[in-house]
């Protein structure tokens, strides 16, 4: 079994959603864990957990984040993390895999897969600790876990698309 400890230095998590139709509003998530329990040799039989707490939703705009971690959006107070729970992995190629799970938000739960692209492992010249890295993305329908928050534009369209893009980075530092 291979342990993974997160280096959170090293690792982000980002958003993107459509904006008034024309652009598209970033974001990141400046706290975040992820537990790996399996072997790097053997992917298809591990499991992750993603733990996202609410709070550290960052888009660099203080007054919409504060709208987003509110009751129009995630009710951060009842509802503190977005969970992701992996139930199975599939191998697509010698680095990519199909990550599915269980996606929890605001207390709806979903089935959600997510492309991981498995970039390897590698020696630090500083510490010669072994890190691993992964490079994950997909997309999830928001109005499906009742973020439905929006506003129509007098132009036609919406306020906020439906679709919300993920992308993260994940450097471990790889043990027996």
């Amino acid at each position: 079994m291979t342990k993974l400890t997160l280096d959170h230095v090293h690792s982000s998590l980002n958003f993107q959603i459509k904006h008034m139709m024309v652009s598209k509003a970033k974001g990141e998530f400046e706290s975040f864990d992820v537990e790996f329990s399996g072997d790097l040799n053997d992917l298809p039989s591990a499991q992750v957990v993603v733990t996202i707490p609410v709070t550290s939703i960052n888009t660099g705009n203080e007054q919409r984040d504060g709208h987003l971690r509110s009751g129009d959006f995630f009710e951060a107070d009842q509802y503190p993390n977005l969970v992701f729970r992996s139930t199975s992995i599939e191998k697509i190629s010698e680095e990519e895999y199909k990550v599915t799970g269980d996606f929890t938000i605001k207390g709806e739960t979903r089935e959600e897969t997510f492309t991981v692209e498995y970039n390897g492992t590698s020696k630090s010249p500083l510490d010669g600790s072994t890190v691993a890295g992964f490079d994950v993305s997909g997309k999830i329908d928001r109005e499906a876990y009742g973020l439905t928050y929006n506003a129509a534009l007098e132009t036609g369209g919406v306020l906020l698309g439906k679709d919300v893009k993920f992308e993260g980075n994940f450097e471990f530092v790889v043990s027996e």
